[in-house]
């Protein structure tokens, strides 16, 4: 276990970023807050750029040296109140107020991305009646994707369709409803994205995995197929 990662070419996580691939296992990290050895995967990394200022490496592949803590906005939050960054990197290192949402809006247009090359693979497919027929048919979707501003009638049909898939297990398929219609839209080069399903293939663990990452920094649970009343209301256009 070690703290930063001055030898980070060494252990091989730099070469390749958190999207190496299989091979070596990277060392686990020290949170600069809590103090808690991690692997990488559930952490961000941070390196002091050029101007010396902090500069947030989500996919773990900017050389130097670098500080990591804990995927969470909290943690970051207290690093940045606590100047833990300039002891981190033993020198002045400013870090700015809003670099907790700098964070998340990195992870969500990685997740994005993360849709669109999904996409790309063949893993996806748009559209309620072709989201309907993925869930109802073989090997049936994975992952089910919400716009943001989604109708409760929509989701409820769907989540209706998945029950008459699943049943009571339909609670173990991922609900991802984090991103805005404009931003599926981006992601799958198609307009009036509202619905969408996520179908095994080459993409989908990277999809699934970038979800997962942002809804940890967020501190929220990995919403499932189990339909949540508080989710299916108002948009919060605040997280935009």
């Amino acid at each position: 276990m070690v703290a930063d990662d001055t030898t980070l070419p060494e252990d091989g996580l730099a070469a390749g970023g958190l999207d190496a691939g299989p091979g070596r296992r990277a060392p686990e990290r020290t949170c600069l807050v809590t103090r808690v050895a991690q692997a990488p995967e559930a952490m961000i990394r941070f390196v002091r750029g050029p101007d010396g200022s902090v500069v947030p490496d989500l996919r773990a592949k900017l050389p130097g040296r670098g500080a990591w803590i804990s995927a969470r906005r909290e943690a970051v939050a207290t690093a940045v109140r606590k100047n833990l960054f300039s002891r981190a990197f033993k020198g002045p290192t400013p870090a700015a107020p809003d670099l907790p949402d700098r964070i998340a809006a990195g992870l969500r247009e990685d997740l994005r991305q993360a849709i669109a090359l999904a996409n790309k693979a063949g893993c996806i497919v748009a559209g309620f009646s072709k989201v309907e027929a993925a869930i109802g048919g073989q090997p049936g979707a994975i992952a089910v994707i919400h716009a943001a501003e989604a109708s409760p009638d929509g989701r409820r049909k769907i989540a209706s369709a998945l029950h008459r898939r699943h049943g009571e297990a339909m609670s173990r398929i991922p609900i991802i409803d984090d991103l805005f219609e404009d931003e599926l839209d981006m992601a799958l080069g198609r307009g009036h994205v509202i619905h969408a399903a996520l179908v095994a293939g080459a993409g989908a663990a990277g999809c699934l995995s970038r979800w997962r990452r942002l809804r940890s920094f967020e501190g929220a649970a990995a919403a499932t197929g189990e339909p949540d009343p508080a989710r299916i209301g108002g948009i919060d256009e605040a997280s935009r």
